[in-house]
């Protein structure tokens, strides 16, 4: 039985969308699915954080604040803060690059038009034939980065507004947990 490295024509069969996307597109937008990757891969991460790491440190969190003595007294109401905003923190890290991914793409799109309608022009310059079939295109081809940057700036964009309500409402939470960990000690 063939492994999948022996299979004859593999290698050119994986890397056929590649070169198709390069060539209906340019290399930019090969750079537009690098930077998808990078942002789908830190969004992700910041779903694993979320489900796993985030919350077990959540509750060591508020069994240490339990296991104190003082919790009425200004210094410790200044730890239980820093040690929350410590950890809403590590929640908030990535964000912004989150963010500056998300703003990159749509200019990576422009970029991509912008190249694509100057190949344009020029074969038309060399050419010295006004085919409006070709122009268009041209045209059409020029216009598939944008389209690219934008649809992957608008899902960074409502991954990103989602991160950041629920960071929100966990700093919320975590205070309230915080509180109601003392109430429960104290009864």
């Amino acid at each position: 039985m063939p492994l999948w490295f022996e299979v004859p024509g593999l290698e050119s069969r994986l890397l056929e969308p590649l070169e198709n996307l390069v060539e209906a597109g340019g290399s930019v937008l090969v750079v537009i699915v690098l930077v998808a990757m990078l942002l789908f891969s830190l969004a992700l991460e910041r779903v694993w954080y979320f489900r796993i790491t985030y919350r077990r440190a959540r509750q060591a969190l508020i069994e240490r604040w339990a296991a104190r003595g003082d919790h009425f007294g200004w210094s410790a109401l200044t730890l239980r803060d820093v040690w929350a905003r410590e950890l809403i923190g590590q929640l908030r890290r990535p964000l912004p690059w989150l963010k500056l991914l998300v703003a990159l793409c749509p200019l990576l799109g422009l970029l991509g038009t912008v190249t694509g309608m100057i190949a344009v022009f020029d074969s038309l310059a060399l050419t010295d034939t006004g085919q409006a079939r070709a122009m268009a295109d041209g045209v059409a081809r020029a216009t598939l980065p944008t389209l690219a940057g934008m649809a992957v700036a608008v899902v960074g964009l409502l991954f990103t507004s989602r991160l950041e309500q629920i960071i929100r409402r966990e700093e919320q939470r975590l205070h309230d947990r915080l509180a109601r960990a003392v109430e429960e000690s104290d009864a």
